[in-house]
């Protein structure tokens, strides 16, 4: 089962609910177990939370989300260099911001920062689905036999 959906996005602070809103639903009735969809809605939140505070001001950015067999993949796009990671200083843990990588981190099986040819920098979060029971009937033997 391959699920593909982007959204283009204001860099606003109000899109960030907006973003929630919309890929929760979608995942929710997909059939992504609760407990693993709010660690992906945390997690993208942040890095969605780190485009609207710190991205090029006159640009939007972009969530791409795909779900392949038990994998979900997201990926927060926008314009600018980004930064190095290697200089960002951990987060004190009474900290009232900072926080927002490592959070990525221990919520997602991985978290990467990729900067491409062009002025664009993307923070890329990978998931691995756990599914609900009673998620919709096509998509139980997709997942079977994909898993």
């Amino acid at each position: 089962m391959d699920v593909r959906f982007s959204l283009a996005l204001p860099r606003a602070a109000y899109t960030v609910p907006v973003m929630r809103r919309v890929v929760g639903d979608t995942l929710r009735a997909l059939g992504v177990a609760e407990e693993c969809l709010d660690d992906i809605l945390i997690a993208s939140s942040e890095a969605c939370t780190n485009v609207v505070d710190h991205g090029v001001s006159a640009h939007g950015y972009e969530l791409n989300v795909l779900i392949r067999d038990s994998c979900c993949i997201l990926e927060i796009v926008n314009e600018g260099s980004g930064f190095d990671l290697s200089r960002v200083p951990p987060a004190a843990p009474d900290a009232e911001s900072g926080r927002g990588i490592a959070l990525m981190r221990a919520l997602v099986d991985d978290v990467s920062f990729v900067r491409d040819d062009g002025a664009r920098m993307a923070v890329c979060l990978e998931k691995r689905v756990r599914w609900r029971d009673d998620r919709p009937g096509e998509l139980v033997g997709a997942v079977s036999r994909a898993s």
